[in-house]
């Protein structure tokens, strides 16, 4: 994979530190692929990430969402009575998996069933950042709101 170097443009380019750290871990990125995942666009401001966890159960899973960072955690308990594999294809091995999220992303629930972690996210804009419509005033009605001039 090629490396790019962005020190041109970070240099003048002001508040745009993150995008810039998020090119450059997305070049030194791992190629491992466990647990494999599928990121679903469910609506317009709606996304899903479903996650193949099969031979975990969803207490040894956690999931961490701060500014911007998701995070999903996978440890086994120790089990108690080990037993005798003749041939052992399912992983059980712990796991980190991080995902970048824009601004204004939010994590709605998550659910567990049939071996696949559903995550479901949202987008949530303040109100103030939202489209709004500007009325257009006219000279005349503009006239209708002036208040009276007293006699």
């Amino acid at each position: 994979m090629r490396t790019y170097d962005f020190t041109p443009f970070a240099r003048s380019a002001i508040g745009f530190d993150r995008l810039f750290e998020l090119l450059n871990a997305g070049s030194k990125e791992t190629a491992e692929g466990y647990p494999p995942y599928d990121i679903i666009r469910t609506s317009e401001d709606g996304f899903r990430i479903s996650l193949a966890v099969a031979g975990f159960k969803s207490s040894d899973i956690s999931i961490t969402a701060q500014q911007n960072l998701l995070t999903v955690t996978g440890r086994k308990a120790d089990a108690k009575n080990e037993m005798d594999y003749i041939y052992h294809g399912i992983s059980a091995a712990p796991f980190e998996r991080r995902f970048n999220l824009a601004d204004y992303i939010e994590v709605e629930s998550a659910s567990f069933e049939n071996g696949l972690l559903q995550i479901n996210l949202i987008r949530r804009l303040p109100e103030a950042m939202k489209p709004r419509r500007i009325e257009i005033r006219t000279a005349e009605a503009a006239d209708h709101h002036k208040p009276a001039k007293a006699a």
